[in-house]
């Protein structure tokens, strides 16, 4: 059973009962595909061809929509019928019955489609059944944010995808809806005071709201598409109400309920505050006003199975467990933004994410990682002027900023991965923290360090290094990377990938416990604010996780691990 099928898609703006999933019954190019997974991976059971091998594809979806009784209704007494296509890898237009609806040219973010029109024609004709098509291609052009997917797979880049690699699925809404909610809290942690503002999507004459609270439910009214709330000022039942501040030892979610009209939707929201403050004399990142230290995990995303989809939504929160039992509170997303599903559960479990924008042009090994390997500093203002590159990486960036302006997982965002298209990264930089203040942002990590981030950041491989902070709070955003074969869980039998050989699982959490303790232990009193281990999981040729890319064998004692994950701690 496919359980995507059965998984709404969008937690955070939740609606019962008028909403259909749509990744059965769909054609690619001819041939039988199962979605949501990318016709490269094995899930998919699709046996067609979709390129030249060069990564010039095109691909064509097709599928006949019956429109539902209740969406049917719903349509004949004035309301919507909205298509949703998770993400689709690289570009492509939407159509119904012929008629382009939408049309998206990166490829990690969701297309949206009114097809009211369309529903309304065929009901009319007496027909209540749609055409849809996604026309695409994917030539892998580098101008466009494209992560680490390369047709000469290999070492550190892996198998790319292609078309459609989340979930499709309709819903049917009232003539007046809300379309979407922004939460823009103002938090003081050290008083326990905190407001909210709704902003809705619309424009409503009145939205009646129930926001459940431990003392109970508290239910008010507004007008108009905002509204603002102060959640230290609510007394249920002749009780104050405490407010709870999100983080990942305590992550409470304020869920309220909206009612527009007959527009029901369930949401939620945290009251959570990230700064860079100082402690005993060293700049530190803090979460609600108090020093942390983020211990994280390099999580890249990449299934076994489903390549960029994993088997079952299930798997985002089996990883996200994975790292916690290992000691882990943060995961640095990389080079990849994944469906709402695995930020809602980092938001529900606990587990602060480090958001990478996904990189775009051309990469060099001599000008991207050797020459800064070597300790070499460049401005990069100007470093890459292609006009292009620059519009896509910033339309891309914003639209992650968009994306995850509501979760209260996100903590920080990487804007430039090592020099991997790296230009102007303090006026990019600045430009996307100007958006969204509400997180810390490493502009450069691990590589030409300029002069605006929030951290200073580093990448250390193959040694241990001797870290102290510059006045910044000192990130050491990747590191490790130790291998560990496990026989009848390799990927790839011929090649292998990684920055140190371990022979069992003694040997791997020995050196990993070993290099914590001579490079990350000695500096946190100097500034070190945290630690991201690469990596979560192997991925293809690379044998650097603590799982097996099947996610069946955990390399390291996992008690061990756990143990010494208590020691980190500001």
């Amino acid at each position: 059973m496919n359980s995507w099928n059965s998984t709404y898609p969008r937690p955070s703006l939740k609606r019962d009962n008028n909403w259909i999933i749509l990744n059965d019954g769909w054609l690619l190019n001819g041939k039988n595909i199962t979605l949501p997974f990318p016709p490269e991976s094995e899930l998919s059971l699709f046996d067609g061809i979709l390129d030249d091998g060069r990564g010039n594809g095109t691909f064509t979806y097709t599928r006949k929509f019956v429109i539902p009784d209740e969406a049917a209704s719903c349509i004949e007494a004035g309301g919507h019928l909205l298509l949703h296509i998770g993400a689709v890898d690289q570009t492509c237009i939407v159509y119904a019955d012929d008629d382009e609806v939408a049309r998206s040219e990166l490829g990690y973010f969701s297309i949206h489609a009114d097809i009211t029109k369309q529903a309304e024609r065929a009901l009319k004709d007496g027909k209540k059944e749609l055409f849809l098509r996604v026309q695409g291609e994917d030539k892998l052009d580098h101008t466009k944010p494209w992560g680490k997917q390369k047709v000469d797979r290999g070492g550190m880049w892996y198998t790319p995808v292609s078309g459609i690699w989340q979930s499709v699925w309709c819903e049917w809404v009232s003539a007046e809806y809300i379309r979407g909610i922004t939460y823009k809290v103002d938090a003081e942690p050290s008083s326990g005071k905190a407001t909210v503002r709704f902003e809705l999507d619309a424009t409503p004459a009145s939205v009646k709201a129930r926001l459940m609270l431990p003392e109970g439910v508290y239910e008010f009214t507004f007008a108009g598409n905002s509204h603002e709330l102060d959640l230290s000022s609510i007394v249920i039942n002749g009780k104050k109400h405490a407010v709870q501040f999100w983080s990942a030892e305590n992550p409470f979610l304020y869920t309220v309920e909206f009612e527009y009209g007959t527009d029901h939707v369930l949401s939620y929201f945290a009251v959570r505050t990230v700064s860079i403050g100082e402690d005993k004399g060293l700049k530190r990142i803090q979460i609600n006003g108090k020093s942390v230290f983020l211990k994280g995990v390099l999580d890249q995303g990449y299934f076994h199975d489903g390549i960029f989809t994993p088997k079952s939504p299930d798997e985002y929160t089996k990883d996200i467990i994975r790292m916690k039992e290992l000691g882990f509170n943060t995961l640095r997303k990389h080079i990849k933004v994944e469906p709402e599903i695995f930020y809602y559960e980092c938001d529900r479990l606990g587990m602060y994410v480090l958001q990478d924008m996904i990189n775009n042009g051309e990469y060099h090994f001599w000008k991207d990682t050797a020459l800064a390997t070597a300790g070499l500093k460049l401005d990069d203002r100007g470093r890459y002027p292609d006009a292009g590159k620059a519009r896509w990486f910033m339309e891309s960036a914003k639209k992650t900023q968009d994306f995850l302006f509501n979760r209260p997982c996100v903590v920080g965002y990487t804007v430039f991965n090592e020099g991997w298209g790296q230009t102007d990264s303090d006026a990019v930089g600045d430009e996307l923290k100007e958006r969204d203040s509400s997180r810390f942002y490493d502009y450069t990590s691990g590589w030409f360090a300029q002069k605006h981030s929030d951290v200073e950041s580093l990448h250390v491989y193959f040694r241990t290094k001797k870290l102290k902070a510059l006045g910044l709070p000192l990130l050491l955003s990747e590191f490790g990377g130790f291998t560990r074969e496990v026989e009848g869980h390799i990927w790839n039998t011929e090649h292998s990938y990684g920055y140190g050989k371990c022979e069992d699982e003694k040997t791997l959490t020995d050196k990993i416990i070993s290099t914590y303790e001579k490079m990350v232990l000695p500096a946190i009193p100097r500034g070190l604010c945290g630690a991201i281990y690469t990596q979560v999981s192997d991925i293809e040729d690379e044998i650097n996780g603590f799982y097996t890319y099947d996610r069946q064998v955990c390399k390291v004692d996992k008690e061990r691990i756990s143990l010494f994950m208590k020691k980190l701690y500001i």
